[in-house]
């Protein structure tokens, strides 16, 4: 049994389905599908092993760069000469460096100033490179070609070579390598966001919302930005790790921060003259910094195909 209308035919079971799915949903039928999704998340978060490790692995790292004092009550940054050079031991887990700090206590607390020069950097080249794809895929014609010529000079730069030109010319320090890193990832998202804007303003989602007088800045904000989040997120959380090797050999070269402020680049180069009589001073930043990397490479793996619609298939 079917419904008729000229040209098509709507069987019967789609006619149940629309009457159902126009009755009101009870309380008891919302708190299952709440359970049901919450469930189905869960199930995919533990599918994914990558997804599993890296954000165990960097929540690890944030629980310890956060709560340093739970770890040891040292001061980075208070130097005892009596105690320098001290090998890794009970007292001092991590050691001590050639002024007799606290080796932990550089790390953990290094670890602050090395995460926010990953992230802050990331959030400024998303933030910027998502309007600006937005408004070239979007518009198109003049506007597109003049900003993808522009990008492409700038792609065509290292990320090293350019960030480290322009904390050149602001000057060594915190706020200015984190405007030089931002500044050099930022063709790369721009570049992502436009070949995901050019093909949904073909859609017909935003045709329809074009028909209805919506403004463009309603459709790009409304109906694009959002299909454009997901690539965002698995794009950041790998530039994230890129964005902190960045910093570190930045700060390595005494670009970064400056002493006596705790980062695991600084800490490196502090390291690399007594790397045959204290090993200790440059393994531990070092390994703090791959460790994050890799926790931060995992995670944007297993956000990918937890995320990527293809991979549910």
């Amino acid at each position: 049994m079917s419904l008729s209308i000229p040209g098509f035919a709507i069987p019967e079971a789609l006619c149940i389905m629309s009457q159902a799915v126009q009755q009101p949903l009870r309380t008891g039928d919302t708190s299952t599908s709440i359970a049901l999704r919450a469930r189905r998340w869960q199930h995919a978060f533990w599918r994914h092993r990558s997804l599993l490790v890296g954000s165990a692995l960097l929540a690890v790292i944030l629980f310890g760069v956060a709560f340093p004092s739970l770890f040891t009550n040292r001061s980075p940054v208070v130097m005892n000469i009596r105690e320098r050079l001290q090998p890794p031991n009970p007292t001092y887990p991590f050691g001590t460096d050639q002024y007799g700090r606290d080796m932990l206590a550089r790390v953990l607390y290094g670890g602050r100033t090395s995460l926010v020069m990953g992230v802050v950097p990331i959030l400024i080249a998303a933030g910027v490179g998502a309007m600006l794809g937005l408004i070239a895929g979007y518009y198109g014609r003049w506007l597109d070609a003049l900003l993808m010529r522009i990008m492409d000079v700038w792609i065509a730069l290292p990320i090293i070579l350019l960030a480290l030109a322009i904390v050149t010319a602001l000057g060594p320090g915190l706020i200015n390598i984190m405007i030089a890193i931002g500044v050099a990832w930022i063709p790369y998202y721009t570049r992502m966001v436009r070949s995901i804007t050019l093909s949904l303003r073909e859609y017909s989602f935003v045709e329809a919302a074009r028909v209805l007088g919506l403004s463009d800045r309603r459709i790009l904000m409304r109906h694009i930005l959002p299909n454009t989040i997901a690539p965002l997120i698995v794009m950041s959380s790998m530039g994230v790790a890129g964005a902190i090797l960045t910093g570190a050999a930045l700060s390595f070269i005494g670009m970064g921060p400056q002493a006596p402020t705790p980062e695991w680049g600084l800490i490196l180069a502090d390291g690399r003259q007594f790397i045959r009589l204290a090993w200790w001073i440059g393994f531990f930043p070092g390994a703090a910094i791959a460790l994050t990397v890799l926790g931060a490479n995992l995670l944007g793996d297993g956000l990918r195909d937890w995320l990527d619609p293809r991979m549910k298939l």
